[in-house]
């Protein structure tokens, strides 16, 4: 069994039941590995869970720089392909979230690993927006990075407790108003 299977299944797993339903014991059946052989990799749901949450890290990452990377895309579609990740998500009944919040929530002291973790990830998040939006030449990128990544979020927010496709297509279309205005503004048409 590879490491990144079990922390694969793991984040499964946390996407369908949650942080307080998930265990030890069900990711060694989902994975049909004896409970005592993940126990030597991970103690305790909180190792595991760091675990699986700095892999999925780990793997936006790599989504990021290869978006950043792919010269067929324009930067608005580098922009707004995290919406069309979501819809590939939800097509598979899968419904991320944002693990890393609901790590924080479940684990609240601020100086807990995790926060830290989920931490990193959202300046990662916001990092991205603003370099692709200075390419773009907007105005206040900063200002209009933030607003993207709040957009984001309530629909990271949202397909945890909708679970739909309308939450995502919603966000996907404030999104493109948000970056059009930004451009629309820079250009001096709304001044």
């Amino acid at each position: 069994m590879q490491r990144e299977d079990i922390l694969g299944a793991t984040l499964q797993l946390l996407e369908i039941q949650g942080i307080a339903s998930t265990s030890l014991e069900r990711v060694a059946e989902r994975v049909n590995y004896p409970v005592e052989e993940l126990s030597l990799f991970w103690p305790d749901k909180e190792a595991l869970l760091y675990d699986a949450l700095r892999y999925l890290s780990q793997q936006i990452d790599i989504w990021r720089r290869q978006l950043m990377l792919n010269s067929e895309l324009t930067p608005q579609q580098k922009l707004l392909a995290r919406y069309t990740a979501l819809t590939e998500c939800v097509r598979n009944h899968r419904y991320p979230g944002c693990l890393f919040i609901a790590a924080c929530t479940f684990f609240p002291d601020p100086d807990h690993p995790l926060h830290q973790l989920a931490d990193q990830q959202k300046r990662a998040s916001h990092d991205f927006t603003h370099e692709l939006l200075t390419t773009l030449d907007v105005d206040d990128p900063a200002m209009v990075a933030k607003q993207m990544d709040l957009v984001l979020e309530g629909c990271l927010s949202r397909l945890l407790v909708n679970r739909s496709q309308a939450d995502v297509d919603t966000a996907h279309r404030l999104a493109e108003d948000i970056l059009h205005f930004a451009q629309c503004r820079k250009g001096g048409a709304l001044t």
